[in-house]
């Protein structure tokens, strides 16, 4: 990706995102920088809950993202330190799960798969190039999502993931 196509493509964004677990399960949280260069505009994005994973903050700042989104048919280079997720886009695993409607071997439902329908959802609204970035490397805005995930984790408001509690209460 040329550095005068992000400055000039106004259908392009950057999102950089990180989840973060205090334990886990834990305390949890995500951040979320959203950049247009076109539009010279950059947005954070935070949020912490009580007890949650650090999968479900790494895709949860992913869906979050998209989600921030006001127009469909962005091009979307997401940048993130998840293998979880990245791998889970980039090798087709997320089609693999959804053709099998989200069940396990042995018939449970899939870990996150709350999110994972979220996720396609929003996914599919877009066209998402993932990337992978090493986390705890030096990469500032990495470093940010970390910072503001950590922060959101370490919040004394943090809200319930219904998501997760339902998944453990089965």
């Amino acid at each position: 990706m040329s550095q005068t196509n992000n400055l000039t493509n106004p259908n392009l964004v950057e999102l950089y995102t990180d989840g973060a677990s205090r334990g886990n399960p834990g305390p949890g949280g995500y951040g979320v920088v959203l950049i247009s260069r076109a539009y010279n505009r950059r947005k954070e994005f935070a949020e912490g809950f009580k007890k949650t994973t650090n999968n479900r903050m790494e895709l949860l700042a992913v869906i979050i993202g998209l989600e921030a989104l006001r127009k469909d048919g962005m091009e979307v280079h997401v940048y993130s330190d998840s293998k979880y997720v990245v791998d889970a886009v980039e090798k087709k695993w997320i089609l693999g799960w959804e053709k099998k409607n989200f069940i396990a071997k042995g018939g449970s439902e899939r870990i996150n798969s709350d999110l994972w329908r979220r996720f396609l959802k929003i996914y599919r609204k877009h066209k998402v190039v993932m990337h992978w970035v090493k986390g705890h490397a030096g990469h500032p805005l990495n470093e940010r999502c970390d910072a503001l995930a950590v922060e959101a984790a370490l919040s004394p408001y943090l809200k319930e993931d219904k998501g997760y509690v339902a998944q453990n209460n089965k």
